[in-house]
């Protein structure tokens, strides 16, 4: 970070943080990732399935792809698919296992369902709704640890960093009985989580990632808490690119100002096209949209690493998105909601 005339810090790169350097352990594994990254959809088709007519149309243009729906789904359409979409991304997140040599990556990125599972049940025990065990399979904890450990309460049998989420995420949920505040302190410890694991792991690309992640739900929370006038101000995550005086001020200000306090950080495109959308049409679709852009655009600038983790973690990530993506469209589709609308959440 680097001192400004106002005395604030401003972010000492451009657009994207550095990626890192080439690890050519990863020379077969990149070419792998390389070749499937040429069968992603294009940004073309998705539009194209945006401004299709309805569910039906839209789906008839998967049908050369590895999402086409099978003649005998009959009218079971969005059901089938939502199947098929499950299972490309679990296939997906199983490839990753196997190209990712350095299995603490793996692990890492599984603690991304860990952490969901326990939003879910640590919710669950505090509205005193049946644990269930339907929780995610694709974590590093079980499901049936998850009901085991919460039936029981025995917590000693997580790790500790998951321990240390379910007991902060119960103390924030009691001092203020508000279920909002078990998402706030799981996303601090989650937060915290990774950016330790990617200093441990010396790994400059996934620093980078993890803090534009905090500096993007950041942004996220400042304008959701600024657009229901609420009085919070100590819930932004700690380890971003981004100061929190400056989002905190952007609490204060009116919406045609904020974007301007953003102008010394790469994320000043970003906060303007979100807040002046938010102000006309109170909607954070085009935030959504941009937030996802910057992401997709960080993870793009490894197409200068020639082998190393780096692509097959972007792969992952991207890939991720699409299938995101081809959900979002096709239960828009199926609900018929405004083209408008889907076109707005996929293009600025």
């Amino acid at each position: 970070m680097q001192g400004t005339k106002s005395g604030q810090a401003a972010v000492d790169f451009y657009r994207y943080p550095p990626v890192g350097g080439d690890d050519w352990r990863y020379t077969y594994q990149t070419a792998v990732v390389r070749t499937l990254e040429m069968q992603m959809l294009s940004p073309a088709a998705l539009l194209d399935m945006a401004n299709s007519e309805n569910f039906g149309s839209a789906t008839a243009l998967l049908a050369s792809t590895e999402y086409a729906l099978p003649q005998t789904s009959g009218g079971n359409g969005f059901a089938v698919m939502e199947n098929i979409l499950a299972d490309r991304r679990t296939q997906l997140r199983q490839l990753f296992s196997i190209l990712c040599i350095d299995k603490p990556i793996v692990k890492l990125f599984k603690t991304r369902e860990d952490f969901a599972n326990m939003r879910l049940a640590v919710r669950r025990v505090l509205m005193e709704k049946p644990l269930g065990t339907d929780y995610s399979t694709e974590g590093n904890v079980s499901p049936e640890l998850f009901k085991e450990v919460f039936e029981e309460e025995n917590y000693e049998l997580f790790d500790d960093y998951m321990q240390q989420a379910v007991e902060q995420a119960v103390l924030a949920y009691y001092q203020k009985k508000d279920i909002r505040h078990v998402d706030y302190a799981i996303d601090r410890i989650q937060a915290e989580y990774n950016l330790r694991r990617a200093r441990q792991l010396k790994s400059i690309f996934l620093l980078g990632l993890f803090r534009i992640q905090i500096d993007l739900t950041n942004i996220r929370t400042m304008l959701r808490l600024k657009f229901t006038e609420s009085e919070q101000r100590n819930v932004f995550l700690d380890g971003g690119y981004i100061e929190l005086e400056r989002l905190r001020y952007g609490l204060d200000v009116g919406y045609e100002a904020i974007a301007t306090h953003f102008f010394a950080t790469p994320y000043y495109h970003l906060v303007e096209s979100g807040v002046n959308y938010l102000a006309s049409d109170k909607s954070f679709l085009r935030l959504e949209q941009q937030c996802q852009e910057y992401l997709t655009g960080f993870l793009k600038s490894t197409v200068q690493i020639t082998a190393g983790p780096q692509p097959i973690i972007a792969y992952l990530l991207n890939k991720e998105n699409e299938i995101r993506t081809v959900r979002l469209i096709l239960t828009a589709k199926k609900n018929s909601l405004d083209t408008k609308l889907i076109l707005d959440r996929l293009v600025a």
